[in-house]
């Protein structure tokens, strides 16, 4: 049996911000006062789960593997009906276009919030917040994003998983 990968990766800044209320509202993480706080934390990775850009150099060493399949949460958000039939795709399981339909109307952000209190219990309401793209700009400074693009600029620029992160898309203010 082949072991097939899928991973999805978020644009680095509404994952910074993502984290933040994440860590400000499980309690077995400490909080942070304010966004001022948390983005230093979040740059140097020490956070849960570490360094983001060190997560993202290490898949993108595995984006050209059969059994990778590399998508964006804005992708999928943009277009989740094709986002569905790439995942059937790369599993093996086509399925029919009626079958796709209602995975993506399920599966968008909304509906998933809407019935995370059925799938995640109380859980729910902290991992499903708002699901937005470009939320990072209600938190960010100037100097923050400046930061942040220098970052990404020497870890992901002119990498396979940087031109996927459309970073100039979605990070730019």
């Amino acid at each position: 049996m082949l072991l097939q990968m899928l991973v999805v990766f978020r644009n680095p800044k509404d994952t910074a911000v993502s984290l933040f209320h994440f860590y400000n509202n499980i309690p077995m993480l400490p909080s942070y006062n304010s966004w001022d706080d948390f983005f230093p934390d979040f740059m140097a990775g020490k956070v849960v789960w570490g360094s983001y850009f060190d997560h993202a150099v290490a898949w993108n060493k595995h984006l050209d593997e059969d059994t990778v399949l590399l998508m964006t949460f804005e992708d999928m958000k943009e277009d989740l009906e094709g986002s569905v039939k790439k995942i059937s795709e790369f599993l093996g399981s086509p399925i029919t276009e009626e079958q796709v339909k209602q995975v993506a109307e399920k599966g968008t952000f909304k509906a998933m919030k809407d019935n995370s209190g059925k799938t995640h219990g109380a859980f729910g309401q902290i991992v499903f917040r708002k699901g937005d793209v470009g939320d990072w700009k209600n938190n960010f400074s100037e100097a923050q994003s400046k930061e942040m693009d220098e970052k990404f600029e020497e870890c992901l620029a002119g990498t396979k998983l940087g031109e996927m992160l459309k970073y100039g898309v979605h990070c730019k203010w």
